[in-house]
């Protein structure tokens, strides 16, 4: 043997694996108390959350035959056979490929509790609300849209205005005829019923100007006291009739139903009323005013009474010309 083949070849060594060291009893401590210590960590809902939502993309992405438990699968062992390779099913088109999806029906998940088919009735409420807005918004101009709420604003003001001049010219009226003012009770409603009986006078005696406003609070006072007088009749144990127990005993007991006066005609029609309710609020406005100024030397912007019938000092008879 030459000397060459003495020497070793370095090229053509193979090496072995080193022996694994063993693991030390500090090292296995260190271990089991990592471990231990992750196992003791508790997840969020948000953590758990994120992770089943991984999770679930990640079986969706992978294909079922990818799956190393598919080998086991007897469903599609007997699909092999029959001779499914794979990839979509259906009716094969022209060139001899699949026609059918190649992708398997994605899921969605439900979240909430509401029932099946609720979210769905949401989204068409939802996408016709928005499609009524898209055909108003095209139809209505904004300069008439501006015109329009400017109206309703000057019609509210008109209207606090017209009520607040029939109730002066009811109150001056009433204390020229020597009638208490007391007698017109407040609009507002009370739990209990006022012992002053509505006034009985027919409606169409009082000037339509101001007829409307009484024949509502008479409507409204009525209906209250027929309200009160029924809860105090359901509030009352039953009773028995007694022959021998005059009108004062019976009135006494609860048993005499008491009856409020009315106008004659507070439910009749009146032609006169709804002629002037036709009217503009601007026209009653005016007329008002000038019956004030004619018949009580009030002028009711100014919300004073003058002298005489000149009413020197007032600036005129509208409202612009007084500011």
């Amino acid at each position: 043997m030459s000397g060459e083949d003495d020497e070793d070849d370095y090229m053509n060594m193979t090496f072995q694996d080193p022996t694994p060291t063993t693991e030390s009893s500090v090292q296995r401590a260190q271990r089991l108390k990592k471990e231990s210590r992750a196992r003791g960590i508790i997840k969020s809902k948000a953590q758990i959350a994120q992770e089943e939502v991984a999770a679930r993309e990640k079986a969706l992405s992978t294909s079922m035959l990818d799956d190393p438990r598919s080998k086991k699968s007897k469903g599609l062992a007997m699909m092999a056979k029959m001779g499914f390779k794979g990839g979509s099913l259906g009716k094969k088109a022209e060139d001899g490929q699949p026609s059918g999806k190649a992708e398997p029906i994605k899921i969605s998940m439900k979240e909430d509790r509401g029932g099946i088919g609720l979210e769905s009735e949401k989204k068409r409420k939802l996408q016709e609300a928005i499609e009524e807005r898209e055909i108003k918004s095209v139809k209505i101009d904004p300069l008439e849209y501006r015109e329009r709420m400017r109206m309703e604003r000057e019609d509210a003001r008109l209207e606090t205005q017209l009520r607040a001049a029939q109730r002066t010219a009811e109150r001056l009226d009433d204390e020229k005829a020597g009638i208490d003012a007391d007698e017109h009770s407040s609009e507002e409603e009370t739990s209990t019923p006022k012992p002053k009986p509505i006034s009985s006078r027919p409606l169409k005696s009082i000037p339509v100007l101001y007829r409307g406003l009484v024949r509502h609070r008479e409507e409204k006072e009525r209906d209250r006291r027929m309200r009160y007088d029924l809860e105090q009749s359901l509030s009352r144990l039953p009773t028995y009739e007694n022959d021998e127990e005059d009108e004062d005993d019976k009135k006494a007991l609860g048993k005499k139903h008491v009856t409020y006066s009315t106008a004659d005609d507070l439910d009749e029609e009146d032609e006169e009323l709804d002629e002037f309710n036709a009217l503009e609020l601007s026209t009653r406005l005016s007329r008002l005013v000038m019956y004030l100024r004619e018949t009580h030397q009030y002028c009711f912007w100014c919300k004073m009474a003058y002298p005489d019938a000149e009413m020197d000092g007032c600036p005129g008879v509208t409202e612009e010309d007084h500011d």
